[in-house]
């Protein structure tokens, strides 16, 4: 699908990889691909920081993408991430999705080893010229060490034409906005054998943040709150694009707690105890993760209460 144009907005979710008894449980990953697609969400973003997959092997890191693709049937964007440390390791996860069907990948900056911005461009026009696949950078130096600074991911988006967009979760808003405004001056080329200039899309890394870069003129969010409230986010989103502010304004100040709340501890574990509770999955995590402590477990579930999300119990 790599030389296709696609078309990536809204909310995507973060999708959780589900466990049970320390096995990756298909069934239930596949029913959470169906119940988004009939939520309306707007993508699916398998093998994230919220679906563990520092903690995935090889095998199972593979495994996941291919049923979130045959799941999602075409029906909705599939965006594989498939970032690693190693450029060779991240060649190889990402030539995997591409095979597989993925319409995008998620690159996050290779972590633990540092490399200085030279070292990043070089990371990433490697991959993104060994084949076609649409990729989206993903920044996020709070789990790295490492910043993706603006004039490198817009030299990356003007020399790599499958380079398409940004999940920036720096935190920093100054750096979405040199983003979005050095993509507007000065347009990256188009995917190969497409014509007409490819909307370099700048997407949220923090649900809390959504608002903002919207605002900013970005084009959504990779959502963990979609998880459990995949509705809201999309209209959210909806609601500014189509010029109902008040009404995503609203909506953000509604679910801000909620937002809040679900990083009370470590992603994704107080979202994995949300969707316990509410009978979507098991809470389960890997080690070195572990379940919630009791003092946010209960701030945790009194947001829940709060949002009304524990009446919507979804029954396995």
């Amino acid at each position: 699908m790599g030389s296709k144009p696609v078309n990536i907005q809204g909310s995507c979710v973060a999708l959780v990889t589900p466990f049970t008894e320390g096995r990756v449980d298909e069934e239930r990953l596949t029913a959470l691909v169906e119940w988004h697609i009939q939520e309306g969400t707007d993508a699916l973003v398998p093998c994230g920081t919220t679906g563990e997959s520092a903690t995935l092997s090889h095998e199972e890191h593979q495994r996941v993408i291919e049923l979130v693709v045959q799941a999602a049937h075409r029906r909705i964007p599939v965006i594989a991430g498939t970032g690693s440390n190693s450029t060779a390791e991240t060649i190889a996860l990402t030539r995997f999705a591409e095979q597989a069907g993925a319409d995008a990948a998620l690159v996050i900056t290779p972590y633990y080893n540092k490399p200085t911005q030279a070292g990043l461009y070089g990371h990433f026009r490697a991959v993104a010229t060994a084949m076609k696949l649409p990729l989206i950078l993903y920044n996020i130096p709070g789990r790295t060490a490492v910043n993706l600074l603006p004039e490198t991911v817009l030299r990356l988006a003007h020399d790599c034409p499958t380079i398409i967009g940004i999940k920036e979760g720096s935190g920093v808003m100054d750096q979405g906005s040199e983003i979005i405004r050095g993509a507007s001056l000065n347009p990256p080329p188009a995917l190969s054998g497409v014509e007409g200039p490819t909307p370099f899309t700048v997407l949220a890394g923090d649900d809390a943040l959504t608002l903002p870069i919207l605002a900013l003129g970005g084009r959504g969010v990779v959502s963990v709150l979609a998880n459990i409230a995949p509705r809201t986010m999309v209209e959210l989103c909806a609601a500014w694009r189509e010029g109902r502010v008040a009404r995503a304004q609203e909506l953000h100040h509604q679910w801000f707690p909620m937002m809040k709340a679900l990083f009370l501890e470590t992603n994704p574990v107080p979202i994995k105890t949300a969707m316990g509770l509410m009978g979507l999955c098991r809470e389960e995590v890997r080690l070195p993760l572990v379940s919630l402590g009791e003092a946010a477990r209960g701030a945790l579930v009194q947001a829940l209460k709060a949002s009304g999300l524990l009446s919507l119990k979804v029954a396995r």
